[in-house]
């Protein structure tokens, strides 16, 4: 524990984690022996990790400011969707591969700028904006292609999740490379600060100078972003698009922010956090899986530890 306390002074959060971590490895050890430490089970976990972490990334932002975004799956949805739709219609054209890249780009930020809009000048709350743009984006996504699948991408795309490099997956590496661009962002310049600011008191930092309503609006649009950089991950993975993929990481994302140190209100929270608890969160659901155990139950035990770990935060509080 010194040595932890050496490199991470104060942050007991980050601390804990790390101990769990080593606590879940000897114990799925004992009771999997060398299925846990396989090639095969750590290329399962290095392939999903990636995903849920961009969405948990975009998701933990929003709950810094004090918000959510419910709608980061069903925006990844649709930027997959427009992108594979023209990426079939025209396929190994690169001049169409780049306008596919950047219809996704588009309508992440057309999708952010609206959750920011709402919330931020029409002052409806976050939980029920993103509520609403999820539910009307899910529609859409569904009415537009009738939930079929889109499939048969070139081979730029596949290579995110086939690929490595040094022996380490393309697609982890992009996301330890998007952490540690946000990680930059929050820690090392003015909108991190501003908000964190916002997470703790929005109408103090409101009368301190800083537009609150522009910080909401950039919050709310990178949170979109990383939602496309998920969706390019799940093009890849799955080598198609379709409207229900990633429905069951939403819980996850959500606990994943909780887990990592970041408050429900708002104001604490660091990119660390998150992406340790997420590595927490996939050693354990690889474990159970090795054991046998289903999968419903799985998500259930989640939402237990959710619920658990917010209630005694707030008793705490």
């Amino acid at each position: 524990m010194t040595t932890l306390n050496r490199f991470f002074p104060g942050d007991r959060i980050i601390r804990l984690q790390l101990l769990i971590i080593v606590a879940v490895a000897v114990l799925f050890s004992f009771t999997l022996g060398g299925s846990f430490y396989s090639i095969g089970n750590f290329q399962s976990i290095s392939s999903q990790l990636p995903i849920l972490g961009m969405l948990a990334l975009g998701m933990g932002i929003t709950m810094l400011t004090g918000g959510i975004n419910l709608s980061v799956i069903a925006g990844a949805n649709a930027c997959s969707l427009a992108m594979a739709a023209i990426l079939v219609a025209h396929p190994n054209q690169p001049e169409y591969f780049a306008l596919a890249m950047l219809a996704g780009l588009v309508i992440a930020v057309l999708i952010g700028a609206l959750n920011g809009a709402l919330i931020a000048y029409i002052g409806v709350s976050p939980i029920l904006a993103t509520l609403g743009t999820m539910t009307l984006i899910g529609g859409l996504n569904i009415l537009l292609t009738n939930g079929a699948v889109i499939s048969g991408f070139p081979a730029a795309i596949q290579y995110l999740s086939n690929g490595s490099l040094l022996g380490i997956p393309v697609a982890l590496l992009l996301f330890l490379l998007v952490a540690l661009l946000l990680w930059v962002l929050l820690e090392h310049t003015t909108l991190g600060r501003s908000l964190y600011l916002m997470g703790s008191n929005e109408q103090a930092t409101r009368f301190s100078g800083v537009n609150t309503h522009k910080v909401t609006l950039a919050v709310y649009v990178l949170s979109a972003l990383l939602g496309w950089g998920a969706a390019l991950l799940m093009m890849s993975k799955f080598n198609s698009a379709k409207a229900g993929y990633g429905d069951s990481y939403l819980l996850v994302t959500i606990l994943a922010s909780v887990l990592g140190g970041i408050n429900p209100d708002g104001g604490f929270g660091r990119v660390i956090g998150l992406v340790l608890a997420l590595i927490v969160l996939q050693m354990l659901e690889s474990g159970l899986n090795l054991m046998g155990v289903s999968s419903y139950l799985t998500m259930a035990l989640w939402g237990c530890v959710l619920i658990l770990f917010i209630a005694l935060q707030n008793r705490k509080s």
